[in-house]
């Protein structure tokens, strides 16, 4: 039987779920995280995109339609084989990539980002790794999420604006709506989604959804359906949130245990092999010196699976949590650095970002923004200031000074009319678990 008690939790919870967009800070960091990580890759293999996924891959394209017309994978580079076509959606996902990093027209360059991930890797299954697998499923999970809320040019916009949008968002969203609308007419009627129904429909309700946002946004921004349309996206922003905090756990959980029962894992020599393949060697003589330390050798194997077996059970202690996501961002450097897997490790370290503390992030953007400004006033004069001014500023130079400085929250390209105040809560420096 419920009591009062519960009953009054019970409603904070549904409250808290579906007022509001838990942490804005995470997911803009997974937003920028992943979005700079493939369009680094993208940049990186420019000269050899034509071997990887387009008309000189080893895996040739009728291989891939042979494929793909069993396991009905959607691609956009099985529309056409032809070269110009592949160089188009090479282009287009690079483009998408560096807007979603900015955040400009979040919830449309977040469809084109996925659709740009999936077209790629589907075309060429056999070309990716763990990484390339974390950022396939980001890429789909960032669609469902509101992760343009801080730090990007929509919200930057939507600050400068009375109206919420500025006179140039609202031409150019129409336009985005409307050509996107077009080109999924198009690959509907002919066919060319992927062979499912699912995605069709998801791709139809993420274009329908928009269009009737940007409707209610600008024609009854004070009302029910507006309200309505919050709750809806809240929901489906919070429950993606934890999917991807589950995905994480899961992904650590299960390297953990596999290594556990692996014979060199448990003797602690796991680390010494792949130190000494040269394909796994970006420095030699880095990667010789420690391998020539057994014991350092072994405490890395070891504390390798330890953190990856502990991670999911620390989660609710913040500061056990903390540290061992210190750790777990530490060791995905060191692979970087070491192993030579940069993509790999940018990505596991964007997916981890999502634990982070709300405080700290807030505290990172305010020093982002003034060692922006710092950086762009370097030579500039300062004008003169009458004796009232300077006496007012050494004022509040203690109080509104400290303020500003530790709770500046950038927004890309922002100025510093965007900055942010810290959003302090009952529960700050708190991820959704932690």
């Amino acid at each position: 039987m419920s009591t009062p008690g519960s009953d009054r939790t019970l409603a904070r919870g549904i409250q808290r779920v579906t007022a509001a967009s838990l942490g804005p800070y995470q997911s803009a960091v997974v937003r920028i995280g992943f979005a700079a990580t493939y369009l680094l890759f993208l940049l990186r293999e420019i000269p050899h995109r034509h071997e990887m996924y387009g008309p000189d891959a080893p895996w040739r394209w009728d291989m891939a339609q042979q494929l793909i017309s069993g396991n009905q994978a959607f691609t956009t580079l099985m529309w056409s084989d032809s070269t110009i076509w592949f160089e188009i959606v090479y282009a287009l996902a690079l483009v998408a990539a560096a807007l979603l990093m900015v955040g400009w027209h979040t919830r449309a360059m977040s469809v084109l980002f996925m659709a740009g991930v999936l077209s790629l890797q589907n075309r060429s299954i056999f070309m990716g790794d763990g990484g390339d697998n974390v950022i396939h499923l980001m890429a789909i999970y960032l669609v469902l999420t509101r992760c343009g809320q801080v730090w990007s040019l929509d919200a930057r916009r939507a600050r400068r604006s009375a109206d919420g949008e500025s006179r140039a968002g609202a031409v150019v969203g129409p336009l985005l709506w409307v050509a996107l609308g077009a080109v999924l007419f198009g690959a509907t009627v002919t066919d060319s989604l992927g062979g499912t129904t699912w995605l069709p429909v998801f791709f139809w309700v993420l274009w329908i959804g928009h269009g009737v946002w940007w409707a209610v946004n600008r024609y009854a921004p004070d009302s029910e359906p507006r309200t309505l349309l919050d709750v809806i996206a809240n929901l489906a922003h919070n429950a993606t949130l934890v999917v991807i905090m589950a995905e994480v756990c899961l992904i650590y959980a299960t390297a953990g245990w596999y290594k556990i029962q692996g014979s060199r894992w448990q003797d602690g020599t796991a680390l010494y092999y792949p130190l000494n393949l040269d394909y796994f060697t970006p420095w030699p003589g880095l990667s010789a010196l420690l391998a020539s330390s057994g014991l350092m050798v072994m405490v890395l194997t070891y504390a390798t699976v330890i953190v990856q077996v502990a991670f999911p059970f620390t989660l609710f202690n913040r500061r056990v949590k903390n540290v061992l996501l210190v750790v777990m961002i530490c060791e995905h450097a060191g692979i970087a650095l070491l192993l030579g897997l940069p993509f790999f490790s940018m990505a596991m370290i964007a997916a981890d970002a999502v634990f982070l503390p709300t405080v700290f992030l807030v505290w990172l953007g305010g020093r982002t923004v003034l060692g922006r400004d710092l950086l762009l006033r370097r030579g500039k004069v300062p004008g003169p200031r009458d004796g009232a001014a300077a006496d007012a500023a050494a004022a509040g130079a203690d109080g509104a000074g400290a303020e500003a400085g530790a709770g500046r929250v950038a927004g890309a390209g922002a100025g510093a009319e965007d900055r942010e105040p810290p959003q302090r809560r009952d529960d700050e420096g708190h991820t959704l678990v932690g």
